[in-house]
């Protein structure tokens, strides 16, 4: 990696305009229940990565779409009050994206439905048309919230370029072999992990099998997140367990998955090892899950540094 990729990461994806309504729990199809609060807030998987690493220290971009609405200014004061570079197409016919978040008071688990909106235009001209942010990236991190076309284009550009490569194979899908062979890192939850392999990912070792059969399918490195339980790391070295670093009750899981993504790719961006990598983004998650808010719920640099001195 050379001096001037260091700490740079490229992200994909999109901006969502969150509802969030905690509820005592999930409602069952046709019915209503009173929630115990509401509020609205910056979401969307690429967002989230992008401002969790901002805030983590990483010279972070983001490759997105955006209407022209309220929803867009949003967007912007989110990114610029974390630090990150946005490279933007504007759409002229679709709403910047928005979605809809229920999560329940006692646990914290939360169901989630997305609108990509303008971002749901990504295509692969627009990642041809930011390819220099990609190039220049220590790290590029995507998922799968805006069209896949646009995801596969930006790995084939990050693979040629030397940039290392994220998928965060989310929301849950199945996807082509030469597709995640261009994935150096992979960063599954559990059901994720289910649907691309077909496997159950109920136990220990039903999770160190799933992890194996990614890298059979051509991944690189597999950091299967394990929600409370950690995360389990599967290189060319072996299967690495790496407990959970809880910082107090878990308030809300919003968001936890993605302050993960975007805390292991800043790690990966200054060159630790997959390894400290992981343990680096199970602090973040861990701080992230304890207060509300998807992008909000994101902690900053000297927050982790201080969870995991007093680990040390």
């Amino acid at each position: 990696m050379t001096s001037s990729r260091a700490g740079a990461v490229c992200v994909l994806g999109i901006f969502a305009r969150d509802v969030t309504c905690l509820a005592p729990r999930q409602p069952r199809m046709g019915e209503t229940l009173l929630a115990d609060r509401v509020y609205e807030g910056p979401g969307g998987k690429g967002s989230n990565q992008a401002v969790a690493a901002g805030r983590l220290g990483a010279r972070a971009r983001l490759i997105t779409r955006l209407g022209r609405d309220a929803g867009a200014a949003l967007a912007r004061e989110t990114w610029e009050a974390a630090g990150v570079e946005p490279f933007v197409i504007v759409s002229q016919t679709q709403p910047t994206g928005s979605a809809l978040i229920l999560v329940e008071t006692a646990t914290g688990r939360n169901a989630i439905a997305v609108h990509p909106g303008a971002a749901g235009e990504l295509c692969p001209a627009d990642v041809e048309a930011c390819a220099g942010a990609i190039e220049t990236a220590a790290v590029f991190l995507t998922q799968l919230e805006q069209p896949l076309p646009a995801a596969r284009r930006a790995l084939e550009i990050a693979r040629a370029a030397g940039t290392a490569t994220i998928l965060n194979p989310a929301p849950a899908a199945p996807l082509p072999a030469d597709l995640l062979a261009l994935c150096d890192h992979l960063t599954p939850n559990e059901p994720e992990a289910e649907a691309l392999t077909g496997l159950s990912v109920e136990s220990e070792a039903d999770a160190r099998r799933a992890a194996q059969a990614l890298r059979a399918m051509g991944v690189g490195t597999v950091a299967l997140t394990l929600g409370g339980r950690g995360a389990l790391l599967c290189d060319a070295t072996g299967e690495h367990r790496l407990p959970a670093l809880g910082r107090g009750p878990v308030v809300d899981t919003v968001g936890a998955g993605d302050v993960f993504a975007g805390a292991y790719a800043t790690a990966l961006s200054e060159g630790r090892a997959p390894r400290e990598a992981v343990r680096f983004a199970n602090a973040a998650a861990g701080i992230s899950v304890t207060r509300p808010g998807a992008a909000a719920s994101a902690p900053t640099r000297a927050e982790v540094d201080a969870a995991l001195a007093e680990l040390a």
